[in-house]
Parts: structure tokens; sequence; C-alpha cells
């Protein structure tokens, strides 16, 4: 078994910060009680490695920090066996849109019954409005009021964010709260897209966004430090960068989002998008996510063929709502 140490002998740190990405098994010392020592294994992806902490990021997406002094044992382990459901997971549209939130987390949240408000400064839609699931515990009119009551508080101006399919449309329509930013969420399984081709270059992978990353991620604007903040954010997150090219992916259980593939004009149609991609895919898979899922703007021709070619197929579809001016 990957956590079993009793075979190598004595306990041995056989890790360093240069096997950061790599998949460990490591064991930390618990606590002493009358001498007798109690320890307890984690096994994942390194995900960080510094002075005073080490952490492991397990195959559910859930991070364990773990402190230097008490790591008592390690080493590198094969890559996850294959899952035999290779498939796309069922989940329902408001699942999934649960999902896709933690892998771009607002900065700061509240609960309205089964609705999210999120705030992040103002950078980007989904990181600025109310996640619309289902009940929010108040009659519709008085959510609303308390939407734009929260974000007048923040200086933003309300947006929800909700499923096509969301009994709430109608509702919203009738009360002036006007439709835009069409987006469908796509799905694929993760698999074969692992085989993807390599690019003319190296694809290089790490946990933060350099200075090139985000000088080549145009979307920032004058709201550079809330970016930062949103696009490091997820359960285990990966940056993808190559001459002409980037990518993200967050990792969350069985799922793998991608996002923020940008491509420089001069250098498109060279597979620099497919490369980031695959490159992203095996990563992904090497922490046990079977499945892809990505948003597009409904309107985006150009993205759409690329990304029915990798297997991506419709999931479903989701708008933001905005009350009338």
């Amino acid at each position: 078994m990957p956590g079993d140490f009793s075979s190598g002998g004595r306990l041995e740190i056989r890790i360093t910060p240069a096997d950061v990405g790599k998949r460990v098994s490591v064991r930390q010392l618990v606590e002493i009680v009358d001498g007798h020592p109690t320890f307890t294994d984690t096994v994942g992806v390194l995900a960080s490695w510094d002075a005073d902490v080490v952490c492991v990021t397990r195959r559910s997406g859930e991070t364990v920090r773990i402190a230097r002094a008490s790591l008592v044992a390690g080493k590198v382990v094969p890559p996850a066996p294959r899952r035999r459901a290779r498939g796309v997971p069922e989940v329902t549209a408001e699942e999934l849109e649960a999902t896709a939130s933690r892998a771009w987390p607002a900065t700061e949240t509240q609960r309205l019954g089964d609705w999210t408000f999120r705030a992040a400064g103002g950078f980007s839609r989904r990181a600025n409005s109310v996640l619309v699931g289902g009940d929010p515990g108040v009659p519709l009119d008085d959510a609303l009021d308390r939407v734009a009551a929260w974000y007048a508080a923040r200086g933003l101006a309300p947006l929800l964010q909700l499923p096509d399919s969301s009994p709430y449309g109608a509702s919203l329509e009738d009360r002036g709260w006007t439709r835009e930013g069409d987006t469908l969420v796509r799905t694929a399984p993760l698999a074969p897209l692992t085989l993807l081709p390599a690019g003319p270059a190296d694809v290089a992978l790490t946990r933060t966004p350099d200075a090139a990353w985000l000088a080549a991620y145009h979307r920032t604007g004058d709201l550079a430090d809330a970016a930062l903040a949103v696009v490091s954010g997820g359960p285990s997150v990966w940056f993808a960068t190559m001459p002409g090219a980037i990518g993200r992916a967050v990792v969350d259980g069985p799922w793998a989002l991608f996002g923020a593939v940008e491509v420089i004009p001069e250098m498109r149609r060279r597979g620099l998008a497919t490369a980031v991609m695959g490159a992203l895919a095996r990563q992904a898979a090497a922490e046990g996510a079977t499945a892809a899922y990505l948003q597009v703007e409904a309107d985006n021709a150009a993205a759409r063929p690329l990304y029915d070619r990798m297997g991506f197929t419709d999931h479903h579809g989701y708008h933001y709502r905005r009350p009338a001016a």
C-alpha cells in the first residue's frame, strides 16, 4: 500500500521541495502518549513545501497542511490507478455550478437559504454575483431587496447567476431583471484529454501565477489584486505557461475545471491551446480526476469547434440577470 512504511525499515523522509507536483505518501507524528507515538498517513499530490509547512492535496481535492516538524517519513509513489468509472458523473446543473463556484472563489460570501452571495472587489461576473440555487428561504421580492442592499454596501451592482432551467427566470423577467452573459457549461471524459499532443515547446505547470502568466491574462483590468485572489483560489489549482499561451485548471474530486486558456493572436492555430489543455489534463488525472468541464460564452463560435474535437458536449447553460437601470 502507498502509505505502508513498515516494509522499508526505519522511517525516512525521502522527498524534497523538488518533488512538488508529484504524488507522495507522507507520515506525520500526531502525539506521544506514555511513550507510544501515534502516526497518520496522507497520500496525494505534494502541493507545496516551505520551511514550516508541507501541503498535500488528496484525491478528494482536500489539501492537508502538515507541520514540517511533525513529518517523520515521506516518499514518492506511483500515480493513482485509473478509476473504473471513466465517464462524466451524473450531476444536476446546480451541483456542477456549486463545484464551479469553488473553482473560482469569491473573496467574500454569504448564504441566504440556497442562494450564495459572492463578492471579489468587482473582478469577474462569476465572483461578484449571487449563485441562485433553490429556495432563498424568503419571498422572492425580499430576497432581491437583500441582494440589492448587500451589493450596494460593497459598491457593486446587484447581479444574479442562474441556470437556464431555473424556475426564477420568468419571475425575474416580469420584474425587469434583464438577461446577459449567456454561457454554456460543457463536460467531457478526462482520459482522452491526457492524450492530447504536446506543442512546439514545454508547458510549465506552477501552483501560483507568475508575472508572465498574469501579463498574458488580459481580463484583470485595474483589479489586479482582486484577480490574483480569485484565480489563485480553489481546491487544487494549476497554472500552465508556455511561449505564446497560458491556461488554468482546478481539480476538485472527480472534476477538473479548465479555463483561462489564451493564445496570443500571432501564434494561434499552432496547437498551443491543445498542448496547454493536455498538460493540465495529465496533471488533473494524476490527482484522480476523471471528468473535465469548462465554461464558454454561448456566442463564442471560434472556441466551440476546438472543444467539440476534444470531446466536450453541452451539459447546461446559465446566464446572468441584473435589474433594469
